[in-house]
């Protein structure tokens, strides 16, 4: 099967991915059809491109995954610029000022600053209208902004990751 049908397939990886990559999808092709040889039907060609296409999607699938987490990095570098004992400092007070809130105020503000949810899908996950979870939310913002208020007063100003204007947004 694999001197009949190499050509085609390295001919296809080639056409969708390029060189540089051919040898890879193909050896990859090759072994997915080696480990399910019982399922691969008489007339393997069609398969075998079938696989290839998959092996090529997930290799696109993993580059933006690669990429855009490179990007997530860069993005984090970029905003510790500062004193790295600042942002220590600062994420220390608002994660205290945080634990020093209530059950029901820290999930509604992680479910909007860190889980990234929407009003409504934050309110679906709380079991309320939206409106009121605006009201909840606005009431716990202030609830931490005067608890990081009343903290240290090392901390004033907040421009890591964890600040208050995280919370407020």
């Amino acid at each position: 099967m694999y001197e009949r049908h190499h050509a085609a397939v390295y001919g296809y990886a080639v056409s969708r991915a390029g060189r540089q990559l051919a040898d890879d999808i193909v050896g990859d092709t090759f072994l997915v059809a080696w480990r399910r040889l019982a399922e691969v039907p008489a007339t393997p060609l069609p398969w075998l491109l079938g696989v290839a296409r998959n092996v090529i999607r997930e290799r696109y699938r993993e580059e933006v995954r690669q990429a855009s987490l490179a990007a997530e990095m860069r993005a984090w570098v970029d905003e510790a610029g500062g004193d790295v004992a600042d942002g220590v400092a600062e994420r220390s007070a608002v994660l205290g000022a945080l634990a020093r809130l209530g059950d029901a105020d820290r999930e509604l503000l992680t479910l909007v600053a860190w889980h990234g949810l929407s009003h409504r899908a934050a309110a679906r996950v709380v079991g309320c209208s939206v409106a009121t979870f605006a009201v909840r939310l606005h009431r716990a913002r202030r609830r931490l902004e005067q608890a990081v208020s009343t903290a240290d007063e090392v901390v004033r100003r907040v421009p890591s990751a964890l600040s208050v204007k995280e919370f407020s947004r």
